[in-house]
């Protein structure tokens, strides 16, 4: 096994993105309990020394990381400036998707009462937020969904971790009513 587990550390070290488990299965030739357990005994290894990185589940993906207490001393060797934080009307707008996803821009504009085509272009330049298809009504509009960086970015794992939000709810049923349910679908 410590054969597989060093493997598994190389191949997540070396990725730099997130690796579906799936991949990580078929390369290595386990299955998802002892991948599970792979990825337990890395992560308390790497979480046990607080260790400069750590591992963080994406859904059903994988990616080793730099530990966010050492984030400032990580920039100022790479000469990397902070990133930028976003506007409240992006975070609105993102917080919207990743609650009610996927979801048409129009969608948004409804439950914002404004237009936020720029915002929505902002997101999906920094890869917050990706097209997931097209709704099946007159016009075809873009569907749009929270990406795998969108978990990374506020270290979460899956979208089952974001808190309850019931303002979120009470808007929608003030804004637009009943008929908002029909509007969305599924992306593929």
């Amino acid at each position: 096994m410590m054969e597989q587990l060093y493997e598994l550390e190389g191949i997540l070290f070396a990725s730099g993105e997130p690796v579906h488990e799936e991949k990580l299965m078929q390369v290595l030739g386990v299955d998802e309990e002892k991948l599970h357990r792979m990825i337990t005994v890395l992560s308390d290894e790497y979480d046990a020394g607080q260790r400069g990185m750590m591992l963080v589940r994406l859904g059903k993906r994988y990616q080793m990381v730099s530990r966010p207490m050492y984030a400032e001393s990580i920039r100022r060797v790479l000469e990397v400036r902070r990133p930028p934080t976003l506007s409240a009307a992006a975070l609105e707008v993102l917080s919207i998707v990743a609650y009610r996803q996927p979801v048409t821009r129009a969608y948004i504009e409804q439950l914002r009462g404004v237009d936020s085509s720029n915002t929505v272009l902002t997101l999906l330049d920094k890869g917050l937020i990706e097209a997931c298809g097209r709704l099946d009504v007159p016009g075809r509009p873009m569907i749009y969904q929270t990406t795998p960086a969108f978990l990374r970015t506020f270290s979460i794992s899956s979208l089952d971790e974001l808190p309850e939000l019931p303002e979120l709810k009470e808007l929608e049923r003030r804004q637009i009513g009943e008929d908002a349910e029909g509007a969305e679908q599924l992306c593929l």
